[in-house]
């Protein structure tokens, strides 16, 4: 396989210019180059980007996922870049290898689909829910997953063409799991990296007002999408007893039931359920799609 081309895209709302361009700075200290650097603003002007970077302002914010698709379907166009690297505004590559080790990763496996990065804070710690596996467990343990993290990954541009690309009605939360699934059920592997690192500030995702609403309706919709119809109320009832046991806040927990009728009573297309071998598949790998 000839070396893979990566290109690099990063969604930003405008908000956050300094640690964008912090972040700009450090793909382009990469002892490899990106082929691509793209930027699009959701619902935001660029200004002041570095040359050669390619700007895409886009008039509304499509969320996550539709911001993603925007960037990957420009790249598709370029028709130069074999793997797409998305990074948080706000994040910043702590390393100059980082792109290098990518290309190493996609070059020896022609079936890998998906390359999930570690985030660590400012003093390299690693929350729990940035691990992609129940319990989390040991951050530092690399290997096979079925889930990946947003602020940070890397995606085969063939796997997104089979797969369809990010799903726009998501347009925040849950987003990855639906496109890991669909790669995880055409056959493509979805690693967990360690030593490939963002430098993230720590945070909560119950920062973004519409979190509670979002996450439960996303919930919902990812397992009518992809699950055999039989493991739907299974998955539903299981997140559902997990957030009352989190006991998040009462207003956060009405916006979550909200949220959760919301996705039972609208659709969410097209319906797809996953093979009873990729369920195997996902149970092997340490993540039954019911929990």
């Amino acid at each position: 396989m000839t070396r893979p081309r990566v290109g690099v895209a990063v969604l930003t709302r405008g908000d956050r210019m300094p640690e964008l361009l912090a972040l700009l700075a450090s793909v382009a200290e990469q002892d490899e180059p990106a082929a691509r650097v793209v930027v699009v603003g959701n619902g935001t002007v660029l200004t002041g980007l570095p040359e050669g970077v390619t700007a895409v302002e886009l008039e509304e914010n499509l969320g996550v996922s539709g911001g993603r698709n925007v960037a990957w379907r420009l790249l598709r166009e370029f028709g130069d870049v074999d793997v797409l690297v998305d990074l948080d505004d706000d994040g910043l590559l702590i390393q100059a290898d980082v792109l290098r080790r990518i290309c190493d990763l996609y070059a020896a496996d022609r079936r890998l689909g998906i390359v999930s990065f570690r985030i660590a804070d400012e003093a390299g710690r690693t929350q729990k829910r940035h691990v992609p596996r129940l319990g989390a467990g040991d951050p530092m343990r690399p290997g096979p997953v079925t889930t990946f993290l947003g602020g940070g990954h890397a995606l085969s541009m063939p796997m997104l063409e089979e797969t369809g690309g990010w799903p726009d009605a998501f347009f925040f939360t849950h987003e990855e799991t639906d496109l890991a699934w669909r790669a995880v059920d055409r056959g493509w592997d979805v690693r967990y990296e360690p030593a490939l690192v963002l430098r993230h500030p720590k945070t909560s995702p119950a920062r973004h007002a519409v979190y509670y609403r979002m996450t439960a309706r996303n919930r919902v919709w990812l397992a009518k999408r992809h699950l055999p119809a039989v493991l739907v109320p299974v998955y539903l009832a299981s997140w559902a007893a997990y957030t009352l046991v989190q006991r998040p806040p009462l207003a956060g927990l009405k916006s979550w039931w909200a949220g959760f009728f919301e996705g039972v009573r609208t659709p969410c297309p097209p319906r797809r359920p996953m093979r009873w071998r990729t369920v195997w598949r996902m149970t092997r790998l340490g993540r039954p799609p019911v929990i």
